[in-house]
């Protein structure tokens, strides 16, 4: 199984919110996941929200990082 960390939206039309899950890379975007590490608001003031431990606990595991979640994990201080 392949872990990936990337963002699930959310939210309504022209209004997205976004959770960080790590998920099987199998799954669809907004599907099933395995847990979720954290939220990001990208019309709140860029409001960044994540569990680094749990962020810390995927990467050590092997999970890869989506583009876009690697630049978050990077601006919250967890990579």
């Amino acid at each position: 199984m392949a872990v990936i960390l990337r963002m699930a939206r959310h939210g309504t039309k022209k209004r997205p919110f976004y959770h960080i899950v790590a998920a099987d890379s199998r799954h669809k975007r907004d599907g099933r996941f395995l847990e979720q590490l954290g939220s990001y608001d990208p019309l709140a003031a860029t409001q960044l929200n994540v569990d680094a431990e749990k962020a810390k606990k995927w990467l050590a595991a092997g999970a890869q990082t989506s583009p876009v979640v690697k630049q978050l994990l990077k601006r919250a201080g967890v990579q």
